[in-house]
């Protein structure tokens, strides 16, 4: 790209003089979005009753975030280019925050429902400048990577603790608050943002609004078909026809992005197979975990009969191996590089959630739940950061967006489908008893870590045959 197309960032004194101060304020915002994926899961009884909702209306708490964030990131990410990161990322938060103060404040099931989904647009918005914005104001390579690495954290360990959140706030106080409490965090960083973090630089052109569209109708298309396929069957014709609908999306957006000046998704993005292998990586590690989360909330609430508080606890061995992990993990990619430790990470989401398969009516919390949440946090906290430096390696400056919108669009579209493939299995099987459906649900999630595994022994081969 020309450089007459590019404008240079807007330096302020601050930002220049406090780079770091400025990328741990964007990483705040970040964890917030994160925290928002889960906040509400042990709280969902309790909204269930205050505001009176369905039992099929209840999921939406959860799928009204998913689709909106999962569904709007690439575009967010495009719009991060064009507009400027850093405006986007505040306008993305600002509208996080002001949707949080809404579903505090909710007094009916359609209110909280809506909320939630401009919550997750706001996500959207936010979430792909995050990794633009760390890469462009970072003053060395050294202090991109503990940002990368912090990012991992929170991208990795943020889901468990917002479950560990949620418990604490529903207990405490009210379930209201796992809204409110985003509500001071988001004006702090929306008040420091402007003076501490520099404007990345532009990119001037023509904005590709067909790939725009088809690209956020093709994941809402494909995420929504998911959520709805435990209810309509995953052969039926609804089913069938939302993925084809979704897939004729997805063939429109590849022809546009090949022809348009200015597309998108760059389609130079897909081909590095390293950054697809790390893609599919993420999605699949990813998709695991919150299906994990899933599986152990109804095992700790149904068979332990843990309160909100006591559950979101019993999550804590999971940050704990993300912050151990994601500690070394800078080290260790300089050390190793990122393949060795994705395979690594990716083995252990495996074990650990092979040893869940075997939870039944005589487990205990500490010989059957803490050791797999422990190894489910380590794996994640090793595999995470390494994803990141793959999915961004060789990427100019103006387009880490993109590659960032990418890259959690994959996380989140692997969240929602995991999540969903699961919960469909274990509602299945939940007419042979919950330790069967447990049981099932357990061995679909361990599927997905397979996947991530068997992802990142093709990096391991690529590797090898590098060096040979």
């Amino acid at each position: 790209m020309s450089s007459a197309l590019l404008t240079r960032p807007t330096e302020t004194g601050p930002a220049r003089r406090n780079p770091a101060i400025g990328m741990w304020v964007v990483l705040i915002g970040q964890l917030m979005l994160v925290l928002d994926a889960t906040i509400v899961n042990v709280a969902l009884p309790h909204i269930a009753t205050d505001l009176h909702f369905g039992s099929a209306g209840l999921s939406w708490v959860l799928n009204a975030y998913s689709l909106a964030f999962g569904g709007l990131l690439l575009l967010g990410g495009r719009l991060g280019d064009v507009l400027g990161r850093r405006r986007v990322f505040i306008t993305g938060l600002g509208l996080f925050t002001i949707a949080s103060f809404a579903g505090g404040l909710a007094q009916a099931p359609w209110e909280l429902v809506t909320s939630r989904a401009l919550q997750g647009a706001g996500a959207a918005l936010s979430a792909p400048s995050v990794l633009a914005l760390i890469a462009t104001n970072a003053p060395g390579e050294a202090a991109r990577n503990r940002a990368l690495a912090a990012f991992s954290i929170i991208s990795s360990g943020g889901a468990a603790l917002g479950l560990i959140i949620g418990g604490t706030l529903t207990d405490l106080v009210s379930w209201r608050w796992t809204m409110f409490v985003n509500v001071p965090i988001g004006l702090g960083v929306l008040l420091l943002v402007p003076g501490l973090v520099s404007e990345t630089a532009r990119r001037h052109g023509r904005f590709d609004f067909v790939g725009a569209v088809s690209a956020t109708a093709a994941a809402v298309s494909i995420v929504w078909t998911v959520i709805n396929a435990p209810e309509h069957g995953w052969g039926s014709v609804r089913t069938i026809g939302g993925f084809v609908f979704g897939g004729a999306l997805l063939l429109v957006l590849a022809v546009t992005e090949r022809r348009h000046p200015h597309p998108l998704l760059r389609p130079a993005l897909l081909r590095s197979r390293q950054r697809i292998a790390g893609l599919v990586a993420m999605a699949a590690v990813y998709g695991g975990m919150l299906a994990t989360f899933f599986l152990t909330v109804q095992l700790l609430a149904h068979q332990f009969d843990y309160s909100p508080l006591r559950a979101g606890v019993a999550f804590l061995p999971v940050p704990l191996g993300v912050f151990t992990m994601a500690r070394l993990a800078p080290r260790l990619v300089a050390r190793i590089g990122p393949a060795p430790l994705i395979a690594a990470g990716a083995a252990s989401v495996l074990v650990a959630m092979g040893l869940l398969l075997n939870v039944s009516s005589t487990t205990t919390y500490a010989n059957g739940v803490f050791p797999s949440l422990l190894l489910l946090g380590l794996g994640a906290g090793a595999s995470f950061m390494p994803i990141t430096v793959l999915a961004l390696n060789g990427v100019e400056p103006e387009h880490t967006g993109a590659a960032s919108g990418l890259l959690q669009t994959m996380q989140q579209l692997g969240g929602a489908v995991g999540l969903a493939v699961v919960a469909s299995v274990f509602a299945g099987r939940s007419a042979h008893g919950f330790d069967s459906a447990l049981r099932a649900g357990y061995g679909a999630a361990t599927v997905l870590a397979a996947l991530a595994v068997a992802s990142a022994a093709t990096l391991l081969a690529r590797r090898r045959l590098a060096t040979a």
